[in-house]
């Protein structure tokens, strides 16, 4: 048995959760590779190291002083590095960053100092190899990430080493300059690391237990998800789920690898398996419920429809023209309604509207703005008779109109299209149904 560990910055943000972090992977002589982030926050009204470096880049980049914001970074580090008692000094780590950033080092280098400043206390902490991100994770000359390079050579250097610290959500382009992922980025890199390194589960620890049922924002202490497909979490990831990055599922998923989310501040509760497929049935019918408010729906009529061929891609085109994605298309005969995100839309609607008379010759057009879009999403689904009916009803007693309901044909989910000001109370009804009463 291998495992990877990744920890999340608030699991990485003082020397009390350092520790807690090192007891975790000394329980375990499994946990062999570990992934750091960089520091999160401290408490509430805390600031973030990465956003720290930011500002330190945009500092330097209008050639102002950023030297007290470095230090002020610098101090963070040194606050855990003697809270840990280790005998590490970084003060030529930090004259090296000062020098990069007075010549000119890009955004990405600032924001993945954070990491590697991570990865070296960790390493020095636990005794581990430390390997730098930039030496074993490429990105090719468009700073699209090169997953058949990086396979190759981390999975070489991994060969290597018994135990090792690769610091998270970085690596470099093929002529050395540092790239980063999108942010929250190392869980991607826990994922490459694992898929590299073979190992046998992904470990992410993070400040809660596992995926929630539903967003604890709406819902008070949602019930927990004990196992879950991926295919279920891409689903809610899309929808607004955030407890990890939703592009960190790719790398394992080839490797039929597990993934674990658990929690560094309760690390004796199981947490949330993600896996490829499992006979294993969900304690509902229902595995989770998520959503995003600010879409809006664009209607298309048009007699015999159905009958013109080339019509609806001639209404995407108009879309396409203006640099606009769509979420969903419900149709009907003589319909077409297209849902795209409302900020994308709404400084370019009349060109849409335009193109759309162009191209496609409409009978009428009409726009609807302030929707919100809720995915209930489930394997059980797929057995369950009427489960579309019981959401109906459950909306229908809390007096929430449906704008939209479509259903994938995988039968794994549903998606419901409702007002802005019905989004919280449509989830609660949904929750309430499927988890508390259970009818």
């Amino acid at each position: 048995m291998s495992k990877v560990v990744k920890f999340g910055g608030s699991s990485l943000a003082s020397a009390e959760q350092f520790e807690k972090a090192g007891d975790i992977i000394r329980a375990d002589e499994s946990r062999r590779f570990v992934v750091p982030s960089a520091p999160g926050k401290r408490f509430g009204n805390d600031t973030k190291v990465t956003d720290m470096l930011y500002q330190c880049h945009e500092l330097a980049e209008a050639g102002k002083d950023f030297e007290k914001v470095l230090s002020d970074i610098a101090g963070r580090y040194q606050e855990i590095v003697e809270g840990l008692g280790l005998d590490l000094d970084l003060a030529e780590e930090f004259d090296t960053i000062r020098k990069y950033l007075k010549e000119g080092a890009g955004k990405d280098y600032a924001a993945s100092r954070g990491e590697y400043l991570n990865g070296i206390i960790m390493a020095e902490y636990l005794g581990y190899e430390f390997i730098d991100a930039a030496s074993v994770i490429s990105f090719d000359e468009n700073g699209d990430f090169d997953p058949d390079r990086t396979n190759k050579v981390l999975s070489d250097r991994l060969a290597l080493c018994e135990n090792a610290v690769i610091p998270g959500f970085y690596g470099a382009m093929p002529d050395g300059t540092v790239k980063t992922f999108s942010r929250g980025g190392s869980d991607v890199t826990g994922s490459i690391v694992a898929k590299a390194a073979r190992v046998d589960v992904y470990e992410n620890w993070t400040d809660v237990s596992g995926f929630l049922v539903a967003d604890p924002r709406i819902i008070h202490k949602p019930e927990g998800i004990d196992v879950i497909t991926y295919k279920e979490l891409r689903e809610l990831s899309y929808m607004g789920a955030t407890v990890l990055h939703e592009d960190a599922i790719f790398p394992v998923r080839q490797e039929g690898i597990p993934i674990n989310i658990r929690n560094t501040n309760a690390p004796e509760d199981d947490g949330t398996w993600i896996v490829g497929s499992t006979c294993q049935k969900s304690r509902f019918v229902i595995t989770g419920i998520a959503g995003k408010k600010g879409f809006c729906s664009i209607n298309i009529e048009k007699d015999m429809m159905n009958a013109e061929i080339g019509f609806g891609r001639k209404v995407l085109q108009a879309f396409e023209e203006n640099g606009i994605s769509f979420e969903h298309i419900p149709s009907g005969i003589d319909t077409l309604t297209v849902f795209v995100h409302q900020d994308e839309f709404m400084h370019k609607e009349q060109k849409v509207v335009a193109g759309i008379h162009r191209l496609a010759r409409p009978d009428s057009i009409e726009i609807e703005s302030d929707l919100a879009l809720i995915a209930v999403v489930g394997r059980g689904m797929k057995s369950t008779r009427g489960t579309a009916g019981r959401i109906f009803s459950a909306l229908s007693h809390a007096n929430v109109n449906v704008r939209m309901i479509d259903q994938g044909s995988s039968e794994q989910n549903i998606i419901i299209g409702v007002a802005d000001g019905d989004f919280e109370t449509a989830i609660r009804a949904i929750y309430d149904i499927f988890v508390i009463t259970k009818l």
